[in-house]
């Protein structure tokens, strides 16, 4: 290595990589449990002060209220149905009241159509509840947080929750299909969305893979060994990897980074 390489080196590490929160307001839709939860408490440990949402699950989004106010963070808790624009446009209000603005919106809501009563429903039922508040909801979320932070001197970071295999590759099957449909919407919404709202808001993609969230912590045990195999990392990853990956998107150190997803998954689609 050069001496000017070891200088740059050098600089580079003294610098650092700063992925603290502190001083921001960040709200989180889907909040009370698996990523969405991840998401919120991660923010919330990296100084941020945090809104969480939620639709079916009060009790949940009360427990991770109560961890965020252990953390000695500030942390409202809103019920809103991000499909439903006067849901989305109250929670505008209600964080604006209680914070004064809101930095970071992370679109994490998502309809639950692979565990439950909710598994059996026929496809097409499936399908409209993904398309209903997976898309249209991250669509009229997104254009609210885009209303909000334009009024904001500072403007904002929206990040939106799409999934690794709208890349191609990784899965087949009908889950794969309607998943690939909504969260492929997701993925190209966001990006559209991006050239839009630039330079004042940016907006990112966290892609994730095979999670361990309730469908992977109920499935099979012989059929997620099988899935396990075709991640060349040979696990599932956790909620908290997933998190990790959004208070990054979040910090001022991705603040050059807009339009893109990065994909949480283990190599599973590459």
């Amino acid at each position: 290595m050069s001496e000017r390489s070891t200088e740059g080196a050098v600089a580079g590490s003294q610098a650092g990589v700063d992925v603290s929160l502190a001083g921001k307001i960040v709200l989180v839709t889907g909040a009370s449990s698996g990523i969405g939860r991840a998401i919120a408490l991660a923010c919330a440990g990296a100084g941020a002060d945090v809104a969480v949402t939620y639709e079916h699950n009060r009790e949940g989004a009360e427990g991770i209220a109560e961890t965020i106010r252990d953390l000695g963070r500030q942390v409202e808790v809103v019920h809103a149905n991000v499909a439903i624009p006067s849901d989305v446009a109250a929670l505008v209000e209600k964080a604006r009241s209680a914070f004064g603005r809101v930095d970071v919106w992370v679109n994490n809501a998502g309809a639950d159509v692979l565990t439950g009563a909710a598994a059996q429903l026929p496809w097409i039922e499936k399908l409209d509840r993904l398309l209903t508040v997976d898309l249209r909801g991250t669509v009229v979320a997104s254009w609210a947080a885009v209303e909000l932070m334009r009024a904001q001197a500072t403007g904002g970071t929206i990040l939106n929750v799409s999934w690794d295999n709208v890349l191609g590759g990784g899965t087949k099957g009908e889950y794969a299909e309607i998943f690939c449909a909504s969260k492929g919407g997701v993925y190209s919404f966001s990006r559209a969305l991006a050239r839009t709202v630039a330079p004042h808001i940016r907006v990112n993609v966290l892609g994730p893979g095979w999670v361990e969230t309730k469908y992977g912590i109920e499935l099979d045990a012989a059929v997620k060994a099988r899935i396990t195999e075709t991640i060349p990392l040979k696990r599932w990853g956790t909620p908290d990897e997933v998190a990790a990956a959004a208070v990054f998107l979040a910090s001022d150190s991705a603040s050059y980074i807009t339009g893109h997803m990065i994909v949480i998954n283990g190599g599973a689609v590459i």
